[in-house]
């Protein structure tokens, strides 16, 4: 009897040992076998984004015909474009943050208050959730404000008052402004002068066609390595920035034309067309010198030299955006270079990034003398310069002012003959 309880208890011990070897074989075929589905998902995936990556790198869409990538790859004996190196202007982009805090702290802060700017703050709104919401809708009409006049039990008065100090509270003071300014207005003349004394001794500043000339067999320079870098990193810095400074109406203008312009320069980087870009960032460097300077002069209340800075700016703006780039810089791209170079579907995409340029220009370039038009009549009527130009230079950039901003100005002078 002892001996079959033995015997029972042992077989089910065995029977027990069994199910589990068992169970865990398969559950260790199971796990390989998705194992092996994973592995070859992943497989699959890697095929996929190595095939996307070769057809976005092809010879044939970014380099001219029988031109490989191993052809211009540097090496000790050249120094070609090397597109890994654009992971650089991020980290320069932060140090350039670093350097515009501390200028703007403790040199443009204090020539601004010796100037007698004041950092004036504005009186900041009580804390209202119902009107806080209603005021980031941007489009408060008179019979929102009377239906939340009566929902918060306010006068329709209060509210409007409640309204204009949060509107108010957004607004930079002058002070920050002109320290914002003068940060770009010192970064504008030294890459000016840093881009005219580098290319100052190169070919093709005075004979363009050297842009051509045995491409794409163009080694970049140091100068013109730190050039480009540099550039980009200013432009990256201010995509930052915007997010961290006082958000204005053209924050989403501003930001789209900042990236346009890093992604025209990687474009030409990686095409190894930093010959003619060059040329580009010189001649739309020269005239924002004087755009952030006539802001500079506005805060400072020299109204008067702000004006004169700002005909200097437009006839400056006419001749290089107007003049010089598209009869110089797209007449070369355009019509000489084909006859150089044999055309890739890279530079024909190139091309016509910079012939979009030109119609921006064109807009803008309507725009400043639209301003420059109201400026002059303010003079005339008033027996001085008091341009509605100096308001908008002060609050938005030239490449993006807004059309209303004139339309404002017409209306208020409209209005002061009513009164006259």
């Amino acid at each position: 009897m002892y001996i079959c309880k033995t015997i029972t208890r042992t077989e089910i011990r065995v029977k027990r040992k069994t199910k589990l070897r068992v169970y865990w074989r398969l559950k260790l075929q199971a796990q390989s076998s998705s194992g092996g589905v994973q592995a070859e998902e992943g497989i699959l995936i890697m095929d996929i984004l190595r095939n996307v990556s070769s057809a976005f790198w092809s010879t044939d869409v970014w380099l001219p015909p029988n031109i490989t990538w191993e052809d211009i790859k540097p090496n000790s004996d050249n120094k070609y474009a090397d597109y890994q190196h654009l992971i650089y202007p991020l980290p320069m982009a932060f140090i350039l943050l670093i350097i515009r805090y501390a200028l703007e702290r403790y040199c443009f802060a204090p020539i601004g208050k010796s100037l007698g700017i004041k950092n004036t703050r504005t009186k900041k709104a009580t804390p209202n959730e119902i009107l806080e919401k209603a005021y980031r809708s941007r489009k408060i009409k008179h019979k929102q404000i009377l239906a939340l006049a009566k929902q918060l039990d306010w006068s329709e008065r209060q509210v409007e008052r409640w309204l204009r100090l949060r509107r108010t509270q957004d607004k930079p003071s002058t002070l920050t402004k002109f320290c914002e300014n003068s940060w770009r207005c010192l970064y504008y003349i030294y890459s000016f002068l840093y881009g005219l004394i580098i290319l100052w001794n190169k070919p093709w500043l005075w004979d363009i066609n050297h842009c051509y000339y045995n491409y794409p067999y163009h080694p970049v320079s140091n100068d013109i390595w730190w050039y480009y870098m540099i550039s980009m990193a200013f432009y990256w810095s201010l995509s930052f920035s915007q997010f961290f400074d006082v958000k204005r109406k053209d924050f989403w203008q501003m930001f789209i034309h900042h990236i346009a312009t890093i992604i025209l320069m990687c474009f030409s980087w990686v095409g190894n067309l930093t010959r003619i870009g060059s040329l580009v960032l010189l001649v739309h460097d020269c005239a924002d010198i004087f755009l952030e300077a006539a802001k500079m002069a506005k805060y400072a209340n020299y109204q008067k030299l702000c004006d004169c800075i700002f005909v200097i700016f437009t006839v400056l703006w006419i001749i290089t955006r107007i003049g010089v780039y598209p009869f110089w810089i797209i007449y070369s791209t355009s019509i000489k270079a084909p006859k150089i170079v044999p055309m890739f579907p890279a530079y024909y995409i190139f091309n016509s990034l910079l012939i979009l340029l030109l119609f921006l220009h064109m807009i803008w370039t309507y725009l400043i003398l639209k301003i420059a038009y109201n400026a002059f009549y303010a003079g005339q009527m008033e027996g001085d310069i008091r341009s509605s130009s100096s308001e908008d230079i002060s609050d938005n950039s030239i490449d993006s002012t807004p059309l209303n901003n004139s339309t404002n100005y017409v209306t208020k002078q409209n209005s002061r003959q009513k009164v006259h």
